[in-house]
């Protein structure tokens, strides 16, 4: 399998930009090399619409429309698979917030099952309750903070305005969870190490990264499933982030073969099939197959924005994107895949004892360490 990556939305370290609150990366695959069985045609489009290359951008509604239905027939002969993959910027920063300050291996104020189990997203959700861009912003400021003695300071003033806002939450034991957590997190700001250390590691919390996580992970899981090796991954060349992207493919090909438990009711996580093969950075105007993967993400992100396209768009992006994948890392996104929680059926009969001890020493440990704060 070939696969080739662009990513739109690029805003880099800066989340809060109104006009971008979203990142996007489209992924290209097919069994052949684009770069050499699409040339022919590409060139062909190219000449008729007299540019030398296809930037779709560019190129508008207007003038894309007219080839639509060439790209479409090549991408069904060809079996080309389209899939998109989205980070809400904001909620990024929220979200790696609270997996630093409420990851209970690091604050002895969560119990592990707030952490490890499905109860994380309740707790999560509830936290996130409590965030506006403001403090969201504070947040991501600290987060990328290189200076300790600052990032102290910054996160100071972030859990004085949190705990501030704790009557929000509805219910008095997600009051004592959230607050005992942050109180115990102010008092031991060292053991949450929460700021980066340098330039190189703030690029690995980036949503540049976390998007490429989600790219590297759907490669092996569509390659699988296809029964194919991955041949070639080439990914749009640009500055920032590759030699970060190319550092995380490196780790993943590592733990090939590898699978982990996250916890009771978690995700399984597995890296049994990561590919082998590094990324391959080049500029998007030399190679066809970043360019055909240019066109239909940036039809994929009109279509998310509900920007209008012509029928003839829609069925060239659809040619593609019937047999691909799909996922957004997003606090929306999580709801929906976690709202059942709420909706749960009370137990039939009665936990087991040895499950209700474990849940009692949890519990009175974290009591014991809230009240010594």
């Amino acid at each position: 399998m070939f696969y080739f990556v662009d990513e739109s939305g690029n805003t880099g370290l800066n989340l809060f930009d109104a006009n971008q609150p979203k990142l996007y990366y489209g992924v290209l695959g097919c069994r052949a090399n684009l770069d050499v069985i699409a040339e022919p045609l590409l060139k062909e489009l190219r000449r008729d619409l007299g540019v030398k290359r296809l930037h779709a951008n560019e190129l508008g509604v207007g003038r894309l429309t007219p080839i639509a239905e060439r790209l479409a027939r090549f991408s069904k002969k060809n079996d080309l698979r389209f899939s998109l993959y989205k980070v809400s910027k904001p909620d990024h920063a929220i979200i790696t917030f609270f997996d630093q300050v409420f990851d209970s291996g690091l604050n002895d104020a969560v119990p592990w099952h707030h952490y490890w189990t499905p109860m994380r997203y309740v707790l999560l959700f509830k936290v996130s309750f409590l965030f506006d861009e403001d403090l969201a912003k504070e947040a991501w400021s600290a987060r990328r903070e290189q200076n300790p003695a600052r990032c102290e300071e910054k996160l100071r003033k972030l859990y004085a305005a949190l705990l501030e806002r704790i009557d929000r939450l509805p219910d008095a034991r997600s009051r004592e969870l959230v607050a005992g957590a942050i109180k115990w997190a102010a008092a031991n700001p060292k053991e949450i190490s929460f700021g980066s250390s340098n330039y190189e590691s703030t690029l690995q919390i980036s949503p540049n990264l976390i998007g490429f996580q989600s790219v590297l992970q759907a490669i092996a899981t569509q390659s699988n499933a296809q029964n194919s090796r991955v041949n070639r991954i080439t990914v749009d060349r640009q500055t920032e982030f590759n030699g970060a992207q190319a550092e995380l493919a490196e780790w993943y090909r590592r733990l090939r073969g590898h699978k982990s438990d996250m916890g009771p009711g978690m995700p399984k996580a597995d890296y049994s099939h990561m590919p082998e093969t590094p990324p391959v950075f080049m500029p998007g105007d030399e190679s066809a197959g970043l360019e055909l993967v240019d066109v239909t993400l940036w039809l994929a992100k009109r279509l998310e924005e509900k920007k209008p396209i012509s029928p003839e768009l829609r069925a060239l992006f659809w040619s593609q994107a019937k047999r691909g994948m799909t996922d957004e890392v997003s606090l929306k996104a999580l709801d929906r895949r976690w709202r059942h929680l709420a909706h749960l059926p009370e137990p039939e009969n009665p936990l087991p004892d040895e499950l209700v001890k474990i849940l009692d020493e949890a519990e009175e440990k974290r009591r014991k360490i809230v009240s010594a704060l």
